[in-house]
């Protein structure tokens, strides 16, 4: 079968937000507020699509938290995932509350007939639902098994769920398999891949740590995975505000040229030539660089060797010498500047482009 593995999975629409069938891959997160403060979960939603989700999960872990998820569902920027654990009855509640897609683990929302009340509801409403299936909540049945890896065990109970899903005449699905480790998650989405090539994925690490740590494991364990054309979603899950986890996704899907937000910095590691402060330059170029929105590239070089040959195709840069900066745009040096004058005169050519 020809075409990258996200090419050929179903088209999946969550609320206005096409995912898979080779749409672009979708970068999620999901508030920590209480639900049932929507003005704090409002704000939340808002900065995470400030900071370039496209979707944005929210728990319902109560009866108490519909009526407020519902306001945040009318008046969220971006559509609303509802997250539910063990109560069927607050999935149907949340789809119809407005949820454009649910995130639930059938394992744990009772037996088939409240999954299929669920499915139901979800049908009737026109929501989707992402299948959930997590390494530390497997079915006892398949977790005992002594036969299975975990990677197999992820995907067994995968099958399983779809295969009942789509009984029921129900394809708007999104599946997760996930854990927190790297190598088991890149076996199971690549064995998802082929065991299930037309459902959308979505990849993630699950507790995948602090920020440092998390950024890590993400941007190996995803990263492999958006390389080979699996995944069609995804969340970087980090122990910090949520706020921080749409950057690391928008950074992993720039850096393998799937999608682009705002300008990429290219800057070199200092050496012995390096005769400016070339880290705070750095530094304060990409603090200056946050309020642009132009997916461009933008280099700050230590020296001439690292210079307008190496980062020729920079859409503008500067190449540092004792003190000073040259200044180019495309490879092309265009004028001189001394060091403290140097971030101002990236920030002016980069207005001019």
């Amino acid at each position: 079968m020809q075409g990258l593995a996200r090419e050929r999975t179903r088209r999946v629409m969550v609320g206005s937000v096409p995912l898979g069938g080779g749409s672009p891959v979708v970068v999620q997160s999901m508030t920590c507020t209480p639900t049932v403060d929507a003005d704090a979960t409002l704000a939340q939603v808002n900065a995470l699509v400030d900071a370039g989700c496209d979707l944005v999960r929210v728990t319902v872990p109560s009866r108490e938290a519909l009526g407020p998820f519902e306001r945040i569902c009318h008046e969220s920027p971006v559509p609303i995932v509802a997250d539910i654990h063990f109560d069927y009855r607050l999935a149907i509640g949340a789809v119809r509350a407005g949820a454009a897609k649910l995130r639930i683990n059938p394992g744990n929302i009772g037996d088939w007939e409240r999954v299929d009340a669920v499915i139901d509801a979800a049908g009737e409403a026109g929501a989707a639902i992402r299948i959930g299936v997590n390494a530390g909540s497997l079915d006892k049945r398949i977790a005992e098994r002594g036969d299975l890896t975990q990677p197999e065990k992820l995907v067994a109970s995968s099958l399983e769920f779809v295969e009942h899903f789509e009984s029921r005449g129900f394809d708007d699905i999104v599946l997760s398999a996930k854990a927190h480790s790297v190598p088991t998650t890149i076996e199971t989405y690549r064995a998802l891949s082929r065991e299930l090539p037309h459902v959308p994925l979505h990849l993630g690490v699950t507790e995948a740590g602090t920020v440092q740590q998390g950024t890590i494991k993400s941007a190996v364990g995803l990263g492999v995975l958006l390389a080979e054309g699996i995944g069609d979603t995804m969340r970087v899950s980090l122990t910090a505000d949520p706020v921080e986890e749409p950057p690391v996704c928008w950074g992993i899907l720039q850096s393998l040229g799937l999608r682009r937000r705002g300008p990429e910095l290219v800057s070199c590691p200092t050496c012995g030539r390096t005769q400016v402060d070339l880290i705070g330059l750095a530094e304060e170029a990409a603090e200056r660089l946050k309020g642009c929105s132009k997916p461009i590239s933008v280099a700050v070089m230590g020296c001439v060797v690292n210079g307008p040959g190496e980062a020729s195709d920079a859409d503008v840069g500067v190449a540092c010498g004792r003190g000073v900066g040259m200044v180019f745009r495309h490879g092309e040096v265009i004028r001189k500047v001394p060091e403290d004058q140097i971030v101002d005169a990236l920030m002016e050519e980069i207005d001019r482009l």
